[in-house]
């Protein structure tokens, strides 16, 4: 029985001395280069080098190594046809196993590596080998991750895990072209800045979660190329496994908290609900942003999800008692507090944010038979330029209001109105098929918390119907976009209700 021959060659190192030092001790020829073939030799494994094997040695500071009959004709020879008397009569080898991950290009891209070290990271010889290994699955084992390691030695590998590792093997070559593309395109790794012709969603499974939505849809969470992101990449430091819905209202919630607490002084705490703000406030500590956020409405924070900018203590963690949630993200849990919650609150997942990188600026939603793709709506209130319409110019106060709502109203589903007094929000109305509904709602949700409260709008009043409501409820200024054909009955409506009116020329559908 000829000797099997497995050809490594691997950037990520993580395992592959005792592979080889295991396939050495079965009886398999090793082939090798560059760093892997070092690496194979100081650990004292017999190896031999690819260009041992081509006759032709490296060229080219390692750019043709492997680019060779000799190794493209081992791998891709179909076994029992005459594909191996061409391979005799050249005295090539088969080749049975390729072990091969490619050139850091990501990484080398992450780190603000110059134009011309990026391009050399882009790997020709690995992305050829595995894709021909891959092709020829049924008798070449393809290996790009270590995890499979395993696998290879056993004494056979099924055709089922056989073509499993060839996908898996496509896959990574897919997303690694779609890096290089972005790259080339002058975007950042395989996330877009700008909509192109071709949008490649090179996608990989992270999490696996009981369900999606409801339990009859299965459901998984996945990254986007090599982007990390503060819920996906997050620490489950005590609770349960998060669920399809906790991911989705976490990223929500710390969303807006961020962008809150890029604008305020103080801890920020964000309560949602179904991917909506029921409750938001800054205060100076957590503990209280907490109980203001919860006292904004008990009924709807029960069972949400909460996010605060700032560590969550041992204090904080008490104030918590007696509300149930579902979800805690935090940029850090003290250990007491851990242990509080893990004894407390056993159901309660509690977080610590992963750190954000190459985070997606698309927003990508699902059609039949294809997909909607946007920018996200990253747009600071700094970046407007906010007019005041009316007769009465906002206090300082409301000034400051104004620009929390704002945020607040954003974060929510359209049509969407926030009322806010002080640092936290007294009424929220979302998901509203009427403005003036959602305008009711807040309205009703604030009670006698609306007295000299402000009013945000996320789109702008085709009628004075919401003016005239929150002049009833006490509200003292309003901010929206502007643009209806209706505007100039709008402010009159102010001027004569005496409430302060502010245009930002800027609006925040959210479907």
């Amino acid at each position: 029985m000829a000797t099997k021959r497995a050809l490594l060659s691997v950037s990520d190192k993580t395992g592959i001395v005792e592979f080889a030092q295991e396939l050495q001790a079965r009886g398999w020829e090793l082939l090798s280069t560059g760093g892997t073939f070092a690496a194979l030799q100081a650990a004292g494994v017999t190896v031999t080098q690819v260009s041992d094997v081509t006759g032709f040695p490296e060229m080219m500071d390692g750019r043709v190594k492997t680019l060779h009959p000799a190794i493209h004709g081992g791998i891709l020879a179909r076994r029992g046809t005459a594909h191996m008397d061409e391979l005799a009569a050249q005295s090539f080898g088969t080749i049975d196993l390729v072990c091969v991950n490619l050139y850091p290009f990501r990484e080398t891209v992450a780190r603000g590596a110059p134009d011309p070290e990026v391009i050399e990271n882009i790997d020709i010889g690995g992305p050829a080998m595995i894709r021909s290994a891959a092709k020829n699955h049924e008798a070449v084992l393809i290996l790009v991750d270590p995890a499979d390691y395993a696998l290879a030695l056993q004494d056979e590998v099924s055709q089922a895990d056989r073509r499993r590792l060839a996908a898996k093997a496509y896959g990574h070559t897919s997303g690694y072209d779609a890096a290089i593309t972005a790259y080339l395109s002058g975007e950042s790794d395989t996330i877009p800045t700008e909509l192109p012709q071709t949008l490649d969603l090179h996608l990989t499974r992270v999490a696996q979660v009981r369900y999606g939505e409801n339990p009859h849809q299965p459901g998984a969470i996945y990254r986007w190329g090599n982007a990390r992101g503060p819920v996906i990449d997050a620490q489950v430091v005590a609770g349960k496994p998060m669920s399809f819905n906790n991911y989705a209202d976490a990223d929500a919630a710390w969303s807006l908290c961020q962008e809150l607490a890029a604008q305020e002084q103080g801890a920020v705490c964000v309560a949602v609900k179904h991917a909506n703000p029921c409750g938001v406030a800054v205060a100076e500590n957590v503990a209280t942003a907490w109980e203001r956020a919860r006292d904004a409405d008990t009924l709807s924070v029960f069972g949400g999800v909460v996010a605060v900018s700032q560590p969550v203590d041992f204090a904080a963690a008490q104030s918590m008692k007696g509300t149930f949630l579902e979800v805690l993200i935090a940029p850090d849990v003290t250990p007491d507090a851990v242990e509080w919650f893990a004894a407390k609150k056993p159901d309660l997942r509690v977080l610590i944010a992963g750190q954000s990188e190459a985070v997606s600026v698309l927003d990508v939603r699902p059609l039949a038979g294809g997909f909607a793709v946007q920018e996200r709506d990253r747009r600071p209130w700094d970046d407007l330029c906010p007019e005041v319409v009316t007769g009465r110019q906002p206090t300082e106060q409301e000034w400051d209001d104004l620009r929390f709502a704002w945020a607040v109203v954003k974060g929510a589903r359209s049509n969407a109105v926030a009322i806010c007094k002080g640092g936290v929000t007294v009424g929220l109305g979302a998901g509203a098929v009427s403005r003036i509904w959602a305008a009711e709602r807040a309205v009703q949700n604030a009670g006698e918390g609306a007295q000299g409260a402000v009013l945000a709008s996320e789109a702008f009043f085709p009628f004075d119907d919401v003016v005239r409501l929150a002049a009833a409820a006490g509200v003292t200024a309003i901010l929206q976009p502007g643009g209806a054909k209706r505007d100039p009955e709008v402010i009159a409506a102010c001027n004569e209700l005496g409430i302060s009116m502010v245009f930002t020329g800027s609006r925040h559908f959210r479907h």
